[in-house]
């Protein structure tokens, strides 16, 4: 049955409470008003955002990065990514991650999109760039980052990600799009 006005499916929140406060993430709690009239709870994380930098080289290669993730307790192939300090501009976050992780710069940056990869209960957001014209250079990790940059042809970091090797969401997606971008002209 087609209606002309869509229904409202928005939850009011009635009140909230955080639970838990750290340095990247916060854990909220709201009582909320559904549709209906009736109240129920959502629980979500708060996250400051992130970018997401797909690096390609002249010919077709893509930087990468080797780096452990202690909440799966192993190593991911990933694009260089970081969180957006508070005020900060996506693509400058993105400038700033591309050295400080890799140690490159970028001549021509290009926004691709942006991703919302965990709706059911974050607010995260993931904002990607394409970055050409790479010059090798310092990085200026943090003191608790770990990472080994390589270079892989796109060729083969799409079998990687057929074979499993590639499996961290961002990096998958990213990959997809630079495909279509460098296929058909996106």
């Amino acid at each position: 049955m087609k209606t002309d006005a869509p229904l409202d499916l928005t939850e009011h929140p009635l009140d909230s409470e955080t639970v838990f406060q750290g340095r990247l993430m916060h854990v909220k709690r709201d009582r909320v008003r559904l549709p209906n009239g009736g109240e129920s709870t959502r629980e979500y994380l708060l996250h400051p955002g992130a970018v997401v930098v797909i690096p390609v080289f002249e010919n077709g290669d893509v930087l990468l990065e080797r780096q452990h993730r202690y909440p799966l307790h192993r190593d991911f192939i990933e694009f260089p990514a970081g969180k957006i300090d508070p005020g900060e501009a996506d693509l400058v976050c993105a400038k700033r991650e591309l050295e400080e992780e890799t140690g490159y710069t970028a001549s021509e940056w290009r926004e691709i999109t942006t991703i919302y990869p965990c709706i059911g209960y974050s607010n995260e957001r993931l904002a990607f760039y394409l970055a050409r014209g790479l010059k090798d250079g310092t990085h200026g990790r943090d003191p608790d980052e770990f990472l080994e940059i390589f270079r892989l042809p796109f060729a083969e970091a799409m079998q990687w990600v057929k074979d499993g090797r590639i499996c961290e969401t961002k990096t998958v997606i990213g990959l997809f799009w630079l495909e279509k971008l460098m296929q058909q002209g996106w």
